[in-house]
């Protein structure tokens, strides 16, 4: 998945969850459109489905203290991307 089409899939989910429509890329969510934590664990389930996996207690908290910006939750999301394909690999 490239970066473009993570960013598309984080668009759709903030407008069809969140009716928040266009966020800036590094407005703060919390700040700017009242993004609270029920939100980012709601956003933490959108996710694991665009992943298909289910993410660990560990990662999830690393995930709450990293949802404040669209290219945040984007790089989160590309980060997470290849540790994915590489667990996976050769087994």
């Amino acid at each position: 998945m490239t970066r473009q089409e993570i960013e598309v899939r984080i668009y759709d989910i903030f407008r069809d969850q969140f009716e928040i429509e266009n966020p800036g890329p590094d407005e703060d969510l919390r700040e700017v459109h009242g993004f609270d934590s029920i939100d980012a664990i709601e956003l933490l389930i959108e996710i694991e489905k665009l992943l298909q996996v289910q993410l660990d207690q560990e990662t999830k908290k690393d995930a709450m203290t990293r949802i404040r910006t669209i290219n945040g939750i984007c790089d989160y999301v590309e980060e997470f991307l290849p540790s994915t394909r590489v667990a996976g690999a050769g087994k």
